[in-house]
């Protein structure tokens, strides 16, 4: 843990958040000296101010208290019915700003995230490259839920880490996936090339910097 990222990171600009947590390494502890790790490839910021698709637009709610909270918990909210997405709460305490992280790529505790993900181990490649290269699908290879709402990632359960710095040109920018309101906002970044960046639909706008 000597890497993990401390409290005054997360309260930067959330443009430069989302781009500093690509590289870094998701941390989770499950006992026992074990790991579940993954690097962060892919993230997507989420603005309380003039962002319709920020879930602290309207204001502080029960569902979204977190976000409006001290910056470096996790917000873990349920969508559609089924699935969990996490984001990291960033900015001021107060401010409702938070990083949605998009994909991963598996580094360590991967038969773990296997069974979690799928119900089973397996040496598929197919399945391998659909671990985690999504929101949800991480959440679920991770085990993260709604027990994980508001948790510190300054803490010893789950965390972040510094790890692999990638140049700017390395670096890809575009309009947000899957939402309806305020996808005209260039706040995705990702690795270029990695093959666990989610897929992007076709109205996904890409900037090159």
């Amino acid at each position: 843990m000597n890497n993990q990222l401390s409290r005054s990171f997360y309260q930067n600009d959330i443009h430069s958040i989302a781009v500093d947590l690509l590289g870094c390494r998701l941390v989770r502890y499950i006992g026992k000296d074990s790991f579940l790790i993954g690097r962060i490839v892919e993230t997507e910021a989420y603005k309380q101010k003039n962002d319709p698709a920020s879930h602290s637009y309207k204001g502080k709610t029960k569902r979204n208290e977190v976000m409006f909270g001290e910056p470096g918990h996790l917000y873990v909210y349920f969508t559609y019915g089924m699935h969990f997405c996490c984001n990291v709460v960033c900015g001021p305490a107060g401010q409702g700003d938070a990083i949605l992280i998009r994909a991963l790529e598996p580094l360590e505790g991967i038969d773990e995230m296997m069974k979690r993900r799928f119900g089973q181990l397996s040496n598929k490649k197919a399945q391998y490259h659909n671990l985690t290269n999504g929101p949800a699908k991480l959440c679920k290879a991770f085990g993260i839920g709604r027990s994980e709402n508001g948790l510190d990632l300054c803490g010893k359960n789950i965390w972040i880490e510094k790890e692999t710095i990638y140049l700017s040109e390395q670096i890809g920018r575009s309009t947000r996936v899957g939402i309806k309101q305020g996808k005209e906002f260039p706040w995705r970044y990702y690795i270029k090339d990695n093959p666990w960046v989610s897929n992007t639909d076709k109205s996904v706008k890409i900037y090159e910097k």
